[in-house]
């Protein structure tokens, strides 16, 4: 400023550009690396878990929750975020399974209507019952933000993730795919609004 004048990029309206392209930079940076840490595989069960909680939003969530709980690495299955007018049986004729091995080892979960809900309603159940660890159950793109909202309601469970991969939603390659782009943006949106919650949390009742 020699000649006594701020300069260009100094004024206001370039540093409301200026903030603008960092913000804009940031969350496509963002975005990359959320697509980069949501699951494109699945870990084959090695231990026991108390529960197998399952998130409803595909008929292959339930199915791997009932492979999973027959084959015995859980003693029960929670369902969190079924509908109010169906019931267990319903749910089963939705996914043409009969196990009639582990029927009493099934319930399910109507309060809950988002992924904040799901963490609730299964944070409730989860202390009704004394557990301490579950498998959970979701798709891999909603994997992250559930991991999120669960950690945060239930800190010291062990929560084991156990994604499943709907055929629909393109994960590599996504941005050939409207459809998937639509939807891996919308829940990157989502786990955003999870993680200010949680940044949230941590000022307004920080740890001692």
């Amino acid at each position: 400023m020699v000649d006594g004048r701020t300069p260009g990029w100094l004024k206001p309206h370039s540093i409301v550009l200026l903030c603008c392209v960092a913000i804009f930079v940031l969350t496509v940076v963002g975005f990359l690396v959320f697509i980069a840490k949501v699951p494109r595989l699945v870990e084959a069960p090695s231990r026991v878990t108390d529960a197998i909680v399952v998130l409803t939003g595909g008929s292959e969530r339930i199915v791997t929750g009932l492979d999973l709980l027959e084959s015995g690495w859980a003693r029960k299955m929670f369902v969190s975020g079924v509908s109010t007018t169906v019931d267990l049986d319903e749910l089963l004729a939705v996914v043409d399974r009969t196990p009639s091995s582990v029927r009493g080892d099934l319930e399910v979960g109507h309060e809950a209507r988002d992924t904040l809900g799901n963490a609730i309603e299964t944070a409730e159940w989860m202390e009704e019952n004394q557990f301490d660890s579950i498998r959970l159950v979701t798709a891999g793109y909603h994997m992250p933000r559930s991991l999120k909202e669960f950690s945060r309601l239930m800190p010291d469970a062990e929560i084991v993730p156990h994604p499943v991969f709907p055929p629909h939603v393109h994960l590599d390659h996504w941005w050939m795919w409207s459809g998937s782009t639509i939807l891996l943006l919308n829940e990157y949106a989502k786990f955003l609004v999870s993680y200010c919650r949680l940044f949230l949390d941590l000022v307004i009742s920080p740890k001692k």
